[in-house]
């Protein structure tokens, strides 16, 4: 419900405003629909819950609110005049309280919270799968950022994809293995409390990565209750995890919420090699309101990992049984990674509706990284191996300014940002080594200095109850510096400082038609990009390294039964150029133009409360423009994947879901000579839940079903082979494997 204050002065125009809060923590409803019943005129809520009508025939107006997750609230402004608190209530999602509204741009909306409510997440690679069309593969076990797959893309392990956290990216730009790597096993899954998402670069406050798309993760600002959880399974699989509030009933009631959540896990896991991973995550956050309009938020995050690895194995070796279809060429991969983030920011609403947000963001990051892709192809007599590292110092600033105008009944929504970000990195290296700990030569050495400053302008016109249109530009800025301390760089002539610079402007033009509460079109287009290494750009003197990427979707969100949710889109996406930085090999790959185009379908069914049924479809179609026919398959592209599953609740305490994961066989080089084989794997959990405690099931592959998670083609020679071979190397997927978890709530 709300907490609201009503002027009224003595014309007929009348201004109507008001904060909407959560009936059992007290804090701000982001994101709610308010909507004059006699006009049908909405606003949406902003991060502190505040909405405004600057024009309101009288003070009579029904106010209808409304958001997924709670129930529908209809107040009359009279009512409320001298009342200051009214909730809104939580009431279980179904898909029959669910309207397609007509806030443009967040078509995805209806998708993502019915799906974090009824499906939930249940570990940190549940995170990413949440989001319709995702595809993730692990090749190091779990102690490194999961390799992404999205509309048509191996983006590598973020280098196409944006993530970020609480307004914190994720990405790591100019990393020691890839540019935008993305490490999210820092977010403990447990304190997630909503995910949005887009697809496609047409949002002007998101910036680089972002071409296939951004995911944002929201961490809960309040505990419900404070848990202990206890998990154990196969392959000496162990999850120890606490959540608690440190304030008590009454600052909550002031709106004022901290609490600490930490989780401690080890396993094993099913390779010969056993992985001996550990990961510790520490994770406490504030959330209080400062003054009658100004919300502070701070978090502070600690988190370490160390894990032993099998890599990526080649095919040949498993058919002639040199190794098993776990087993590993060189035991001695393997890293340890860790990364303390410190994140604040202040939000203030004002009494016209306009917001104003200041964001400040600090990481400290390490990353060593010990891998053997080629085994013995270079060095035939000591292998391959090499080991990558950095230490970084990661500064930002994320600050905007919204204003909510109207002429007439049309309504102007403005918001002007700026982002900046600063990375320095120092000795980042590439080095040949041996066992892990014997140095055998230096391949590069040097610090990174990059910089980005991005301000951005988005202008949304609602020109009617059915039609809003979205214009948007963004404009960023690098500089790059690159401090080389390595003589023998063979791709530098030099020790010393390069620098180069280089900018880019991105437009995006959106529209949504809303039709009713049943139906909506959007058409979204818009410019993207993702900038490349540091290393390369200096390479290249800042030409050519923000390759650009066009893209758009056409698409619906349509409620055809009270029980049943589609979002369908047909899509295109033009890469100017695709090349990224190899930290694996320290050059830089140019492949060309490419083209992309396909459709994604994510149903969502509730026959009856207590079943949920999901599924999404997608399909890619890429080719690299440039090369001849039969040689210009994208390798490794996914063309078709599915995901979905049905989940069953009960009153009586008892839930689970049964879900499928299916990638089709795509090609593993560009002329389709190697295939990377697809693969179909079902997974299982069950919980029996009461107030006070819960235990649950987790069951992985569920038929044991042998399949390859990740697939690379590779040059590789093996020890003592005369020649090398070409072919697919792989990391196989989990067997089936079961897990056993207690909770405690109080």
């Amino acid at each position: 419900m709300i907490l609201m204050g009503i002027s009224l002065p003595s014309v007929s125009q009348v201004s109507i405003s008001g904060n909407i809060i959560d009936n059992k923590t007290n804090f701000p409803v982001a994101g709610a629909t308010v909507t004059l019943n006699s006009s049908k005129l909405f606003t949406i809520t902003d991060d502190n819950g505040h909405f405004v009508f600057k024009s309101a025939h009288n003070n009579n107006e029904l106010l209808i609110i409304s958001t997924i997750g709670y129930e529908q609230c209809e107040v009359n402004a009279s009512e409320v005049l001298k009342s200051n608190t009214i909730r809104l209530v939580q009431k279980q999602i179904a898909l029959k309280d669910v309207v397609v509204l007509a806030n443009g741009g967040d078509q995805f909306k209806p998708i993502s919270k019915t799906d974090i409510a009824m499906r939930g997440v249940n570990n940190s690679q549940e995170v990413l799968r949440i989001i319709p069309g995702i595809v993730i593969g692990q090749h190091q076990g779990g102690g490194k950022a999961e390799q992404i797959f999205l509309r048509g893309f191996d983006a590598d392990h973020g280098t196409d994809f944006r993530m970020d956290v609480d307004g914190m990216p994720i990405n790591m730009v100019s990393h020691g293995h890839g540019q935008g790597f993305a490490d999210s096993h820092f977010i403990i899954p447990e304190t997630i409390e909503s995910v949005d998402f887009k697809k496609g670069p047409f949002t002007a406050s998101k910036g680089d990565f972002a071409t296939t798309g951004f995911v944002d993760f929201n961490t809960k600002d309040a505990l419900n209750d404070n848990v202990v959880k206890l998990e154990g399974g196969m392959f000496n699989t162990y999850r120890a995890l606490g959540m608690f509030d440190l304030l008590n009933k009454k600052k909550k009631e002031q709106q004022q919420s901290w609490y600490v959540a930490s989780e401690y896990r080890y396993a094993d896991s099913y390779f010969d090699n056993p992985q001996h991973f550990k990961r510790f995550n520490l994770f406490t956050k504030y959330n209080g309101r400062l003054s009658p309009h100004t919300f502070l938020t701070a978090s502070v995050t600690t988190f370490w990992s160390k894990w032993n690895a099998s890599g990526q194995i080649p095919d040949r070796a498993v058919n002639k049984g040199l190794i098993g279809f776990y087993g590993a060429i060189d035991a001695y991969e393997g890293g340890l990674t860790y990364r303390t983030n410190a994140n604040i920011k202040l939000t203030t609403s004002y009494d016209n509706g306009d917001v104003l947000k200041n964001q400040l963001y600090y990481s400290n990051y390490h990353f060593d990284l010990h891998t053997n892709f080629t085994f013995f192809l270079k060095d035939t007599t000591n292998g391959d191996e090499i080991r990558q590292q950095e230490a970084r110092n990661l500064f930002g600033y994320n600050g905007s300014y919204h204003h909510v105008g109207y002429i007439s009944n049309l309504k102007f929504n403005t918001e002007a940002g700026l982002n900046i970000r600063v990375d320095k990195t120092i000795n980042s290296a590439l080095t040949h080594t041996m066992d892990r700990y014997i140095t055998l030569d230096r391949i590069k050495l040097g610090d990174i200095s990059q910089l980005d400053i991005a301000p951005y302008l988005s202008e949304t016109l609602t020109l009617s109850n059915h039609l809003t249109i979205n214009a948007g530009i963004r404009f960023d800025q690098f500089y790059h510096i690159y401090n080389n301390k390595l003589a023998g760089d063979t791709t530098l002539p030099g020790v010393g400082l390069y620098k180069a610079n280089a900018h880019t402007l991105s437009p995006k033009l959106n529209f949504y038609y809303h039709i009713d509460d049943k139906l909506q079109f959007y058409l979204t287009t818009g410019k993207g990009f993702h900038s490349n290494d540091t290393r390369a750009v200096v390479l290249e003197n800042g030409m050519k390294i923000l390759p650009a990427a066009y893209a758009a979707d056409f698409g619906t969100v349509f409620k055809p039964a009270k029980n049943l949710l589609i979002n369908a889109a047909v899509w295109y996406i033009g890469l100017q150029q695709e090349f990224v930085y190899s930290g694996d090999g320290g050059d830089v790959s140019f492949n060309g133009k490419t083209r992309r185009v396909g459709f994604d379908f994510s149903g969502r069914y509730q026959p009856v409360r207590s079943l949920y049924f999901d599924a999404d479809v997608n399909y890619a179609h890429g080719r690299a423009v440039e090369a001849a026919k039969g040689e210009n398959y994208i390798p490794l592209a996914p063309v078709w994947t599915s995901t979905g599953g049905v989940t069953y609740t009960n009153k009586s305490g008892i839930n689970g879901s049964l879900r499928y994961r299916y990638t089709g066989d795509r090609p593993g080089n560009e002329d389709y000579s190697l295939t990377a084989a697809g693969y179909f794997i079902t997974d299982a959990v069950i919980n029996y839940r009461k107030s006070k405690y819960e235990i649950g099931l987790v069951i992985n592959n569920i038929f044991n079903t042998r399949w390859k998670e990740t697939q690379f083609d590779t040059n590789t020679r093996l020890r003592n082979e005369p020649l090398p071979v070409n072919e697919i190397c792989f990391t196989p997927g989990t067997p089936f494997a079961a897990k056993l978890s207690l909770s405690i709530y109080f």
